[in-house]
């Protein structure tokens, strides 16, 4: 297996940190991570693609090891957090990759891939929605009201996702076996929003979510006219983003394999094999 370099880069004055490993000249794989974790989530799946790719794994400004500055500081919403991660790969010299997006990563992927179609080789969306499908009405009803309407009892609806509570749900809901997980994760992912300053980051980009899905029908044209081989690998059982969200690339994409897996939102917590087998079959088909 590679080994994994731990980089960072100034992009906009800010500083970046990104995993990365594989050889410089091979076919390379941008992985984007969701809420509320980092690359960190990667940690285990960049060594199985790093003899054959090259693997990029940044944090988004206000995660895991980048710069977090305040609100007051930066204004935090999806495009400004997509420029800045097309400001990183354009200093890294990609100009052709493939997307691992999940959760917040989609919306971000998203946008890299209107901006320059010529440069999206292939899609894996992992829990990552791109469609209106797919958006559980429990979870996401807080969201939009707060969205909506900030004020002081929408907020509190969405501040439980903040806790340590909320953030252990998102690792252990949908799993069949909750002990395979490990307790770091979310231990890893509470320390760092639990940092003065970063529960407004969260609350802000969640105001901000629901600016993403007017992007949608631009994303849809994209897989259409583009023809970009798409993989949709989901925990079916994932009651943020369910199995409908993974089902409807294929409404759109040409060449989409869609695999439901029995476990929930972060399936590389509980399934890295099943989802590195797929993941390494996809890529090695598209991609050769």
């Amino acid at each position: 297996m590679g080994s994994v370099r731990y980089r960072t880069a100034v992009v906009d004055g800010h500083e970046i940190f990104y995993r990365e490993a594989g050889a410089a000249d091979a076919p390379a794989i941008v992985l984007l991570h969701g809420y509320p974790t980092s690359s960190f989530m990667f940690r285990e799946l960049i060594p199985l693609l790093a003899d054959d790719y090259r693997v990029i794994a940044p944090d988004h400004l206000g995660f895991g090891h980048s710069a977090a500055p305040g609100v007051d500081e930066f204004d935090y919403t999806f495009d400004a957090l997509a420029k800045l991660t097309a400001g990183l790969l354009d200093q890294l010299g990609l100009d052709r990759y493939a997307l691992y997006v999940q959760d917040y990563g989609a919306p971000i992927g998203w946008q890299l891939a209107l901006w320059h179609p010529e440069r999206i080789s292939a899609v894996v969306t992992q829990n990552g929605n791109g469609y209106e499908d797919g958006f559980v009405e429990s979870f996401w009803a807080g969201v939009w009201a707060y969205a909506a309407d900030p004020g002081p009892e929408t907020e509190r609806a969405v501040r439980t996702v903040l806790s340590l509570d909320g953030i252990r749900w998102q690792y252990l809901h949908g799993v069949p076996d909750p002990s395979v997980v490990s307790p770091d994760t979310w231990a890893h992912d509470v320390a760092l929003v639990s940092r003065p300053g970063n529960d407004e980051i969260q609350l802000a980009l969640f105001r901000d979510y629901r600016n993403n899905r007017p992007l949608y029908p631009r994303l849809h044209e994209f897989l259409r006219t583009g023809e970009v081989p798409v993989l949709a690998v989901w925990g079916r059982n994932d009651e943020i983003f369910g199995p409908a969200g993974a089902r409807a690339f294929a409404r759109d994409a040409a060449d989409v394999e869609v695999h439901l897996i029995d476990g929930g939102h972060f399936l590389l917590e509980s399934h890295l094999d099943v989802v590195a087998g797929y993941l390494r079959g996809f890529l090695g088909r598209v991609l050769r």
